[in-house]
């Protein structure tokens, strides 16, 4: 059964995130240390909360993995990962891993 893992960059006050660094340094970085246990990863940047509403969030990164083995490994490689974060947001990440059921 495949597992998901999303990582949810909230947008609050007084935070700010860089899509550039995102993009062309943070995400090969993932794909460097969790890639090998990856099967997709999808990145949203955020529009819109619904119409005429601004977004509440700045990107949500999607990535599918085989199994739970398959993410755990992932998990225990991400150490640079994570602690890359700062470099391009102040905000709080959340995290939601889950079950792909469609």
């Amino acid at each position: 059964m495949s597992i998901s893992l999303q990582v949810v960059y909230p947008i609050t006050e007084d935070t700010h995130f860089d899509y550039d660094y995102y993009l062309e340094t943070h995400m090969p970085m993932v794909g460097t240390h969790m890639g090998p246990h990856i099967q997709s990863t999808l990145v949203t940047k955020g529009m819109a909360g619904g119409p005429d509403v601004p977004p509440s969030i700045y990107a949500i990164a999607t990535m599918t993995f085989a199994d739970k083995a398959a993410l755990n490994a992932a998990m225990a490689a991400a150490g640079p990962v994570l602690e890359d974060i700062p470099n391009f947001t102040n905000t709080q990440p959340q995290m939601l891993i889950g079950q792909v059921v469609a």
